[in-house]
């Protein structure tokens, strides 16, 4: 891989994982709620997760995913489903989280498959095995390189979503701020799965 594809694939790889999405969603609404070490599971999940997918996509899903339209409803329907069970639970959640269950929890194991049903998570995915691995040479080896940068860029956003999320949580224990808060938040999730239908 050269220099311009890889400059090419940090681009891409800041602007899909930086800009909201189900995934850095979850994480600011964890941590506002439970606070930083309750959001660190699905934070540390969705680079799981979404590595498992890029390889999944890499070994030839992906093209099945592709080429059956009713899979890919399949995915989109479980995504669309979760997400707006998600935005139903956090829209009616007021109340701090603390060593108590809170209204909204996604564990590891919830948030790696999180990515299976994430049609964005699957659409990078896609662009990046058919534009930097699959039919190239020495594919192995450059799946080798996308996959830890993909992970490290799948880290630091959510990890920087859910930090801005604790870092409000302070603020949002006064009054109702919470609550609408947790309202914006459940809107941003209902938006996009809006968004996931018409993809």
């Amino acid at each position: 891989m050269n220099w311009q594809e890889f400059t090419a694939l940090l681009v891409l790889a800041t602007a899909m994982s930086f800009s909201p999405g189900p995934n850095t969603t979850l994480s600011t609404a964890l941590a506002a709620n439970g606070g930083l070490p309750r959001a660190m599971r699905f934070v540390l999940a969705v680079p799981v997760g979404w590595t498992l997918l890029l390889a999944v996509s890499a070994a030839g899903v992906g093209a099945l995913v592709i080429a059956v339209p009713s899979l890919r409803w399949v995915i989109k329907a479980l995504g669309i489903a979760y997400l707006l069970w998600l935005a139903w639970k956090l829209s009616r959640s007021a109340t701090m989280a603390s060593t108590a269950g809170a209204a909204v929890d996604v564990g590891f194991m919830q948030g790696v498959m999180l990515q299976f049903v994430n049609i964005k998570a699957w659409l990078l995915a896609l662009t990046l095995v058919a534009q930097w691995i699959a039919g190239q040479p020495q594919a192995l080896q450059r799946f080798a390189i996308v996959a830890p940068v993909m992970l490290v860029f799948a880290f630091a956003s959510n990890f920087l979503y859910a930090l801005v999320g604790a870092l409000l949580r302070r603020w949002l224990a006064e009054g109702r701020r919470l609550l609408w808060f947790n309202r914006a938040m459940a809107a941003v999730l209902v938006l996009t799965a809006w968004w996931m239908l018409g993809v």
